[in-house]
């Protein structure tokens, strides 16, 4: 639910000249249409008219001093107006609806209006006037076909829909979506009336719930578009189709139906089980937290099952109440804060420098995946260095394995696979490493030998050649210990697995020069990362939030609470997996790593219980070593056999008993998931507000993000700091001293809390 709704950039339409009496001429800018065209006046509008003499007007879409198009209220008299323009003008025979920005469509509606909105009647009135608008262009008595090159999402989509056909350049920028509810939303301009006639019910559902974007061949295959074309020729087709249209009656091709399709949506009694089985589903996935999928559900059965007026009324209904919810508001300010993130540098006015050259030491799952992002997200070629060739093999093999999965979805193209492998190369020796610009290490967990690492990189690379640790743990001022030139030496710490998790962690330490902070930030984003520049310090941010709350489930679990409530409770609660699955994914004996660091220089409240030794005495690492808390070894037919009988769904991880009598455990369990995933939680509050005070983040916003992106924090709480915001400092430490005169000093609130209880003060004052 946290996937970010990614604005595209583009370059304003060079076709378009502004002239000093504010008139502009606009160009065709389809080399293959020759029509003479007549320079029209404008003012301020977003909407243009630009008349051929084929009889068909090309009505463009440029928002004035913004790099993409975003749909605003004030829109409304504009759209209106040149809505009227067009039906006065009978000389205008078909209309093709277009960007006047190249590569991008339209990205969405402003999110920003919805702010503004005060009250659930104005956002009812919102939603109900981007419907009217939509159905006067659905209702123009000429065909009107939208000409997509790039992103076509959100309000974007809901433009497109409402003209008579879609027509999409085969771009690689070229993406259809209705991403809403990720911010916590449902689309509120027809949208989920709109998309189930076009592709069908299943499709529009699973693109609404998820907020999936299709890309253009996925787009035709689903009936979403009519015809994929090279951008160079998609004003010349999408005129084509105009006519086409015009000779036809404005009638478009039918979607064509499976079997299936027939079965499950052309009747009352399928379509019931399809929205029984999406209303499982997304209670399974939600936990009940997030309010938007329910009420999409809602807005597609009421359109279809009882009429296409309620269902837009209930559409318009639903969005103001998401809209007001206090969920869409955290995702809301959680788009707003990494949209901000992405215009920062590491150091405010130090320009990140041009790096062109990346390398890797380290072929391990780490390593390959930082090869991955380097060479496929930020495009650069990186070099991967391993003492043997199997290090190699595994880190091109990572790669290979992700990229062809994308081959088979038909995502990309297998030349383009090859072409991104290529951008990968490895050695055992240091050749090469002379042009690097970032040489980023992910070997183990070992202080001389990162020592030893930071001095041969030294030795091979050039003067400004950054050396960025992937380290979780050791402090980056003892690893730049001995380093000849300790201003290049810096932390950048990654999560597992790489290639999916948003995150990094950007940590200098008192010697890191201010140039190589910029130029690692920009690093990281070119990646697809979202960096935060944490203080160097035992645990940095993530893991030292991170472990207290792990070691309060494992507190809990000795004290005869069971694996898999404790797991539940806090996936109830809004973690995307519990504690012990995630000690499990990440490895147990990492964590007893990180632990003794961690408690060596931040205190005994770091300690882990000492009966979990036992753990890794039993060979107990967690999913690598297919034996941790549940049991990753395929079961026998005979314990399926035994599972059916017991009611156990066998397709869901099960917890490994035996790990009770190694622990000398009785599971009976006597605490609420409610308290369970309260005290697991608060731990890691009181420690996110330390961080802040101790200035391990910069501020309440990297430290939210932090938490969401490295961990899964619940992000419809919208991070730790701004949970304390929601629930009181004041409860927050009546809570956390009522458990520490009960359980013992781990639980003392920190100072910061206090003061903040004394004073009314919070993260985020409005």
């Amino acid at each position: 639910m946290t996937q970010e709704i990614k604005p595209i950039e583009t370059e304003q339409n060079s076709n378009v000249n502004t002239k000093a009496s504010n008139t502009v001429e606009i160009k065709a800018k389809d080399e293959n249409v020759t029509d003479n065209v007549a320079a029209v006046e404008l003012t301020d509008s977003a909407f243009s008219i630009v008349r051929h003499d084929n009889g068909i007007a090309h009505l463009v879409i440029d928002v004035i001093g913004e790099s993409v198009n975003t749909l605003k209220a004030e829109f409304t008299e504009q759209v209106n107006a040149v809505l009227a323009e067009i039906k006065a003008d009978k000389s205008i025979t078909g209309i093709v609806l277009c960007s006047g920005k190249k590569g991008t469509f339209v990205a969405g509606a402003d999110i920003n209006m919805l702010d503004a909105c005060q009250s659930r009647d104005e956002v009812v009135a919102l939603s109900r006037q981007g419907q009217r608008i939509f159905s006067l262009l659905e209702q123009l008595p000429i065909p009107i076909v939208a000409a997509i090159d790039g992103a076509c999402l959100g309000g974007g989509l809901e433009l497109a829909m409402a003209c008579h056909a879609r027509v999409c350049s085969d771009n690689s920028k070229t993406a259809l979506g209705l991403p809403e509810v990720q911010l916590g939303l449902l689309p509120g301009s027809g949208g989920t009336q709109r998309l189930p006639k076009l592709v069908g019910l299943q499709k529009a559902l699973d693109m609404m719930l998820t907020g999936k974007q299709l890309r253009a061949k996925q787009a035709l295959k689903s009936g979403l578009v009519d015809d994929v074309v090279p951008s160079s020729v998609l004003l010349s087709v999408a005129e084509d189709l105009v006519i086409s249209l015009r000779e036809r009656g404005k009638k478009t091709t039918q979607r064509k139906q499976t079997l299936m399709d027939k079965l499950l949506e052309n009747n009352a009694a399928g379509r019931k089980v399809v929205y029984q089985q999406a209303q499982k589903t997304v209670l399974a996935k939600t936990q009940g937290n997030y309010p938007a999928p329910t009420k999409i559900i809602d807005c597609i059965r009421t359109g279809i099952e009882s009429s296409a007026e309620k269902g837009y009324r209930v559409e318009a209904e639903h969005f103001a109440d998401l809209v007001m919810s206090d969920e869409s508001a955290q995702l809301r300010q959680l788009f707003f804060a990494t949209t901000v993130m992405k215009k920062e540098q590491g150091v405010a006015d130090v320009m990140p420098e041009e790096m062109s050259k990346a390398g890797v030491l380290g072929g391990g799952l780490m390593g390959g995946g930082i090869a991955f992002v380097t060479a496929t997200k930020a495009n650069m070629p990186v070099r991967v260095k391993d003492i043997n060739h199997k290090g190699i093999s595994q880190a091109l093999k990572y790669s290979y394995q992700i990229l062809n999965k994308k081959v088979k979805r038909r995502f990309i193209l297998h030349s383009e696979m090859q072409k991104q492998l290529a951008m990968i190369t490895g050695s055992v020796e240091y050749t090469g490493f002379k042009a690097l610009d970032i040489v980023v290490e992910a070997v183990f967990e070992d202080l001389t030998l990162k020592q030893n690492m930071v001095t041969e990189v030294e030795q091979q690379g050039h003067d400004k050649t950054i050396f960025a640790s992937n380290t979780s743990s050791l402090p980056i001022g003892q690893i730049a210990a001995k380093a000849k030139r300790p201003e290049n030496v810096i932390g950048l710490h990654y999560f597992s697995p790489v290639d999916k998790m948003p995150l990094v962690e950007i940590i200098p330490h008192d010697k890191t020069s201010d140039q190589t902070i910029s130029n690692t930030v920009a690093f990281a984003k070119k990646q697809g990362k979202t960096p935060i520049v944490v203080k160097d310090k035992a645990g940095f941010y993530v893991n030292r939030i991170l472990a207290p709350y792990m070691n309060e489930a494992a507190i809990l679990l000795l004290a005869g609470e069971p694996i898999d409530k404790i797991d539940k409770a806090l996936v109830k609660f809004g973690f995307p997996v519990g504690p012990m699955q995630l000690l499990d994914e990440v490895g147990i004996d990492v964590g007893a790593k990180i632990g003794p660091i961690l408690q060596a220089e931040l205190g005994d409240r770091f300690a882990a219980p000492a009966a979990f030794d036992k753990l890794l005495s039993d060979g107990r690492l967690g999913k690598k070593a297919k034996k941790g808390f549940y049991q990753y070894e395929k079961p026998t037919f005979s314990k399926k056999l035994q599972n059916r009988l017991k009611g156990v769904n066998s397709g869901k991880k099960q917890v490994d008993e035996t790990i009770y009598s190694l622990l000398r455990i009785q599971p009976t369990g006597s605490l609420s998931a409610a308290e369970i995933s309260k005290r697991c939680t608060y731990m890691m509050l009181n420690e996110a507000a330390r961080c802040v005070d101790e200035g391990i983040v910069r501020n309440a916003r990297d430290g939210d993000i932090g938490a969401i992106f490295g961990i899964g924090f619940p992000p419809f709480l919208g991070g730790p700091l701004r949970y304390i915001d929601k629930v009181g400092a004041k409860s927050v430490v009546a809570q956390l001293s009522q458990w520490a005169e009960k359980h013992g000093e781990r639980y003392a609130p920190c100072e910061a809390l206090i003061t903040m209880a004394e004073n009314d003060a919070v993260y985020y004052p409005h």
